[in-house]
C-alpha cells in the first residue's frame, strides 16, 4: 500500500488554514528542542550579517572542524549538508544498487529518496505489540534475500525506541556479511549521545551515519545536517553535492550551537526528566498506550474504539495544539499519534486537553 510522504512541523500551512498566526499554535507535531536554540546562536547570527555579502564557504571548513572536535573524529570523515534530508536523497544516487530494505515504521523520506532514484523499496516491519524491538536474527534472515541498502533510524522515528550500541554493532556486522550498504540515521541520538555508533562506522566504507542539527539544536529553519563515515565514503558523497548547499547562516549557527556545552547538558537533563513525566501522565489517561522512548517525543496508541488519531488531531487543533497523526507511517494505522516533549506548562495543556477528549 502506498504511503503518503507527509511530515510533522507543517505549522505554517495549518495556521494559514485556520486563519491564525503560527505563534498561536503549540506544535507537538515537530520534535524540536523545547528549550529553543542555544543562547549564543542569535548573537552569532547577528554578528555574521555582513558575511551574507559573500558566497558561503563551499566546504564549510570551520563547521567541519567544530563537528570533528565535538565528535572526536577527523574532519575528513564529515560531510555537511542542507539538513540530513539532502543526504538521504543523495545516497541512493551516489552508491550503486537497486533493492533497499527500510526498517519501519520510519521517516517517509527514505522511501521517497529511493523511489526517485529508481530503487525497489521493501519494509522490515517492527511490531507494536513487541514495542518495536528490532530482532537481529529476523533482520539477518531478511537481508539474506539480497538487499543493496538498509535504512535504519536510531532512536526510531516515530516509535522513539533505542537500539543499544552493541545491537547496532550487530546490525553493522550483518550488513557487512550480506554486502548491504548501511544508512544509519541518528537524527535524534543527541538526546542519548552515549549510544551513538559514530565510531563504529569509520572503518567501514559501506556504512554512513546521518546526523541532524534540526532537532537537538533547535534550528530547523536553517536546514543543517551532516554525515559521519569513512573518508572515502564522505568523498563520494561530497562529489555529488550541489555547490553552496549549506548557507552562511546555517554554518554560523552550527558552530555557535556546538560551542555551548552547558546548553547541551541542560537540554539532555530537561528532556530526559520531562519525557518521563509526560509518558507517565499520558499512560494515566484511560484509553491511551504510551510506547517507551529515548528521544524528545513519544508515540501513543489510542485504545478507545471509535477514536482515531485524525479525529483527535482535529479536536486538539481547535484548542490550538497540533499533534502528529501517524497513520501514514508504514506499519501504523489510525490509532497512532506522536507528541513532542515541550515545556512543562505546554505539556500540561496537552494532557488536560487529551483527558477531556477521551473522558
Amino acid at each position: 500500500m502506498a504511503i503518503a510522504h507527509e511530515h510533522g512541523g507543517n505549522v505554517f500551512a495549518v495556521a494559514r488554514n485556520l486563519g491564525l498566526a503560527p505563534e498561536r499554535i503549540i506544535d507537538f507535531s515537530a520534535s524540536i528542542n523545547p528549550l529553543g536554540m542555544a543562547p549564543g546562536v542569535r548573537e552569532a547570527l547577528t554578528a555574521s550579517l555582513d558575511r551574507l555579502l559573500h558566497y558561503p564557504d563551499k566546504g564549510a571548513a570551520e563547521l567541519k572542524q567544530a563537528l570533528a572536535a565535538y565528535h572526536g573524529v577527523d574532519s575528513s570523515s564529515i560531510a555537511v549538508a542542507n539538513g540530513s534530508t539532502e543526504l538521504i536523497h543523495l545516497l541512493p544516487r551516489t552508491f550503486p544498487g537497486r533493492k533497499a530494505l527500510v526498517v519501519a515504521p520510519a521517516f517517509a523520506e527514505y522511501a521517497l529518496a529511493l523511489e526517485r532514484a529508481g530503487w525497489q523499496v521493501d519494509y522490515f516491519l517492527l511490531a507494536p505489540d513487541d514495542d518495536f524491538v528490532l530482532r537481529l536474527p529476523e533482520l539477518a534472515q531478511a537481508l539474506g534475500a539480497g538487499y543493496d541498502m538498509l535504512f535504519l533510524c536510531n532512536p526510531g522515528n516515530p516509535a522513539g525506541n533505542l537500539l543499544p550500541q552493541r545491537e547496532v554493532a550487530g546490525v553493522i556486522d550483518l550488513c557487512r556479511e550480506s554486502g548491504t550498504f548501511l544508512v544509519l540515521d541518528e537524527a535524534f541520538i543527541d538526546f542519548c549521545e552515549e549510544e551513538s555508533a559514530k565510531h563504529l562506522v569509520l572503518g567501514n566504507p559501506r556504512a554512513v551515519l546521518l546526523r541532524s542539527m534540526t532537532k537537538f539544536f533547535g534550528i530547523p529553519g536553517l536546514r543543517l545536517g551532516y554525515a559521519i563515515a569513512a573518508a572515502e565514503t564522505v568523498a563520494q558523497i561530497v562529489a555529488q553535492q550541489d555547490p553552496w548547499s549549506v548557507n552562511t547562516a546555517a554554518q554560523v549557527a552550527g558552530i555557535a550551537s556546538l560551542a555551548d556545552a552547558e546548553y547541551c547538558r541542560r537540554t539532555r537533563s530537561y528532556v530526559d526528566g520531562e519525557r518521563v513525566r509526560l509518558a507517565a501522565a499520558l499512560a494515566d489517561i484511560p484509553g491511551l498506550r504510551v510506547f517507551p522512548g529515548r528521544a524528545n517525543y513519544l508515540l501513543v496508541r489510542i485504545l478507545r474504539e471509535g477514536v482515531t488519531a485524525g479525529v483527535l488531531r482535529k479536536a486538539l487543533l481547535a484548542k490550538g495544539m497540533l499533534i502528529r497523526d501517524c497513520s501514514n507511517f508504514q506499519g501504523l494505522d489510525q490509532s497512532f499519534f506522536r507528541v513532542a516533549v515541550r515545556l512543562k506548562e505546554e505539556n500540561d495543556l496537552l494532557l488536560r486537553a487529551l483527558a477531556a477528549e477521551l473522558a
